[in-house]
């Protein structure tokens, strides 16, 4: 069985999980070729290599062009129903708009249909989410298995004002998952990096016996003393 292991010594993001699948082997262009089967528009992505503490690592940064408005659950579906990408690719991404969806509401006390995405509705979220789900399919992955997740501490600022961190949302969808806290005074793992983990991760905590036949490296955008990257191992499960 081809599985793959996230290793999240430096948390996880949505940018970190598209950067390090990349580096397993996707291509830039073809991935860049499939979001535009997605009719959403006014950004431009740049996926490149870097250094992180003298490792390679793969940054995908995206740049918003025009102002986007707000999105609902539904607006999102609608998006991704409507766009020409594969149909697993499109019901895991949904999958896991729905998950965040559910935390939001939670946290807000509201219908799920009435929540509003402000920071995860924007472009980049968008394409983090179904990026990590077109890469899952090209590279193959059967099974995914993840090492437990540091959190940061204090405050972060978002559309809702000063919040504390891990965002509850973020906590909320990390339930039942094994966490410690880091000293990091800084978001260690984002709602979209959580909703998409939490989702495609079968099982959280130590590595499986497996034959590892790709590293990949995704770098992150916060500067710490640590190194910022998520690492992903790609091989074959061991029995």
């Amino acid at each position: 069985m081809y599985v793959a292991f996230f290793d999240c010594f430096s948390g996880i993001a949505g940018d970190m999980i598209l950067g390090a699948l990349c580096d397993l082997g996707v291509d830039g262009e073809f991935i860049k070729k499939q979001l535009k089967k997605i009719n959403i528009s006014g950004y431009a992505i740049e996926i490149k290599k870097i250094k992180k503490n003298q490792i390679s690592a793969i940054d995908v940064y995206i740049s918003v062009k025009e102002k986007q408005h707000h999105r609902s659950l539904l607006d999102i579906y609608d998006v991704i129903n409507n766009s020409d990408l594969d149909n697993d690719v499109k019901e895991l991404s949904k999958k896991i708009f729905n998950r965040l969806a559910e935390a939001e509401s939670k946290i807000h006390d509201i219908e799920i249909e009435n929540v509003h995405f402000h920071e995860v509705g924007a472009i980049d979220s968008i394409i983090d989410v179904v990026g990590a789900a077109i890469c899952l399919k090209k590279l193959g992955v059967e099974k995914v298995f993840c090492s437990d997740l540091p959190l940061g501490k204090g405050f972060v600022k978002c559309s809702h004002g000063i919040i504390p961190i891990p965002a509850p949302a973020t906590l909320e969808l990390l339930k039942n998952v094994p966490v410690y806290q880091s000293v990091a005074d800084h978001e260690m793992v984002t709602p979209t990096g959580a909703a998409i983990i939490t989702t495609i991760a079968e099982v959280f905590g130590k590595m499986p016996p497996m034959r590892i036949t790709k590293i990949g490296y995704g770098a992150g955008k916060i500067k710490s003393s640590q190194p910022g990257l998520l690492r992903v191992y790609l091989g074959i499960l061991e029995k």
